[in-house]
């Protein structure tokens, strides 16, 4: 594609500040552990809310969700259950409040708060390794999807061959953004990553805004239908998909049969079925856990993680809709002219090359690269903590100057992304990574981590045992039964994690009970908590169990209903279905009036406490 001088001129401008902010925010964020990592907890909630949006605004998972809704329509809003997206709305409710309160620095140094002993020292370094495993695995899905996404988009020939290797186009282009992103990254710690986030998700809504007016006036409902299958724009389904492309481009049936995605009435089940334990779970420990982690105090990061869900989706939306209709319109006799050699995950910049305007594609183009650079960068600031602060700090050297820390810190960052990008290299297609990373890896995550917020008596190695279960069983399902979609085996996966929690839990001794009391006096999780609860209470007259699971799932609920609402309003809106968009704006509306009084005024409880304990 060729770039006007002005769009090459905006894409530059963008690249020297993101890399100038770095290097200004160096000195602040190199002052200690804490300011590098967590930003001091002095950061805003909202700053970290549009940081945290910024972060999953990411071009490898904007491809893919551009894909999905041009395959499958609006059914393809329940396709990103596979994560699930909602996990966020249990973090909201409740999950932030409790991680928040422990004061801790990642997900590895929290599990200490919670088991003690031999057991709490392998669940330590059983999170370490979930954490690095699946950081890499994110590493190699950004590299696939940003050299993708830039061969289509840039202008020249980057294919190099090093002598040892023959790098594409799209590797090289990967390897530059990579690393232009690492090294401002790595100056700026936190504060440099939420700045930025920050400037980049004004510059992506912008783009968004820009995009969705674009196909907004350039289709029509009337074109849409004429392209695409009955049912199309329903986003209700039955058992079956019942999504017939013959006739208007065949290669798409053979593309929902390789994703095993037909009977969708199962697959929606088996999504909410793995959607509740691993939402109960809680974050995993990348950058949504480290921006938990970097609030003032627990009812602030409640406000973040809601403020992420209604600042992110309605804008992201609106761009991923207004691409996949006007490709729909215009783009598709050429794609069906490609046959069964169609990629689709290629589709967003091909859009973007035939409909944005000279002028504009510039901006576009620095916020969709500030997009990517704000995930990768989430990435690259949160992992090194796990290898600095609990393997480097708490093992090795746990009084050296806050430098080294930080030194060793920019040398961990490297290493993963340099290992990242490796893996990388081998990766077959988005899809693959992402159904891989969302069904397998995190399904070997969630048993555990349901177990260590309700039930007392689990204790470190039945977590340990639990972990490693479902990493072994993840791993196993992508060696061995890679042709299977990773969503139908997530019950095995998690039957096996739940064997190995419960194993590990009864073979062994229950934990320390001053660490069980302490951790459920200041955390106040709500579960099978009666034995500890009864001990805190005997010594504590005064302490006030946690009462609030009812009000907790009918919040998670609403809350689930009003982030679906915010996904479809502006589908409906690009593809002109008016009707619809009144309903989903009603309903909008609605969840959003009672969370405001059964979440949002309820948040001043959330800090009760809190001060004795910092």
């Amino acid at each position: 594609m060729n770039l006007s001088w002005i769009d090459l001129l905006v894409v530059c401008i963008y690249i020297v500040s993101i890399i100038s902010i770095g290097f200004y925010l160096s000195k602040k964020a190199s002052s200690s552990i804490n300011s590098y990592f967590l930003g001091g907890n002095k950061i805003k909630w909202y700053f970290l809310g549009l940081s945290n949006a910024s972060g999953m605004f990411d071009i490898s998972g904007t491809m893919w969700t551009v894909a999905i809704l041009f395959v499958y329509g609006l059914k393809s809003a329940w396709l990103p259950w596979l994560w699930p997206v909602w996990n966020q709305v249990f973090v909201m409710v409740f999950l932030a409040i409790w991680m928040r309160r422990s004061n801790v620095m990642t997900g590895a140094e929290w599990i200490l708060t919670r088991f003690s002993g031999r057991g709490g020292k392998y669940s330590h370094i059983i999170v370490i390794s979930f954490a690095i495993m699946s950081v890499i695995g994110f590493m190699a899905y950004f590299f696939e999807g940003i050299g993708k996404f830039a061969v289509q988009i840039l202008p020249w020939d980057m294919a190099a061959d090093l002598g040892f290797m023959t790098l594409t186009s799209a590797q090289s282009y990967a390897l530059i953004i990579i690393g232009i992103t690492t090294i401002y990254t790595l100056k700026g710690g936190m504060f440099s990553v939420v700045a930025a986030d920050v400037f980049q998700f004004a510059i992506m809504t912008i783009s968004c805004l820009i995009i969705g007016y674009i196909a907004y006036n350039a289709v029509t409902g009337e074109q849409i239908a004429a392209m695409t299958p009955q049912g199309w724009d329903n986003m209700f389904f039955g058992w079956n998909l019942d999504l017939n492309w013959d006739g208007l481009m065949p290669a798409l049936n053979g593309k929902i049969a390789s994703d095993g995605f037909e009977m969708f009435g199962t697959l929606i089940m088996l999504m909410l079925f793995k959607g509740i334990f691993a939402s109960l779970a809680g974050p995993v420990p990348s950058y949504d856990m480290q921006r938990i982690l970097s609030t003032r105090k627990p009812s602030e990061a409640a406000k973040m993680s809601g403020f992420t869900i209604l600042v992110l989706y309605a804008p992201r939306y609106l761009m991923v809709a207004g691409l996949a209709a006007l490709s729909i319109v215009y783009l598709s006799p050429q794609l069906s002219s490609m046959g069964s050699n169609v990629d689709f995950e290629t589709i967003l910049p091909m859009a973007i090359t035939q409909f944005v305007p000279v002028g504009l594609k510039g901006l576009l183009l620095a916020g969709l690269l500030a997009a990517f650079m704000g995930t990768l960068a989430a990435f690259v600031n949160s992992a090194p903590a796990y290898i600095v602060n609990d393997l480097y700090k708490k093992y090795i050297n746990p009084d050296a100057p806050a430098k080294t820390y930080v030194r060793y810190s920019y040398l961990a960052s490297v290493i993963l992304v340099v290992v990242g990008i490796i893996f990388g290299f081998y990766a077959k297609s988005l899809n693959s990574l992402t159904l891989w990373i969302t069904s397998s890896l995190y399904g070997g995550y969630a048993a555990a981590n349901v177990l260590k917020w309700i039930w007392w008596r689990f204790n470190g190695f039945g977590y340990f045992w639990g972990m490693l279960a479902g990493l072994v069983s993840s791993t196993i399902k992508l060696i061995f039964f890679p042709e299977i979609a990773d969503i139908y085996l997530f019950p095995a996966i998690l039957a096996f994690s739940f064997a190995g929690a419960f194993l590990g839990t009864f073979l062994t001794k229950p934990d320390d009970d001053e660490v069980l009391m302490k951790f459920y006096k200041n955390v106040r999780p709500w579960g099978f908590w009666k034995p500890i609860r009864e001990k805190v209470q005997k010594l504590d007259p005064t302490f006030e169990p946690n009462k609030d699971f009812g009000r907790d799932a009918v919040n998670v609920l609403v809350g689930i209903v009003w982030q679906m609402s915010l996904v479809v309003l502006p589908i409906y809106l690009v593809i002109h279905n008016m009707k619809a968009f009144l309903i989903t704006l009603a309903v909008t509306v609605v969840t959003m009036i009672i969370l405001k009084f059964n979440w949002y005024d309820k948040l001043k409880n959330a800090d009760k406490g809190y001060e004795d304990v910092k």
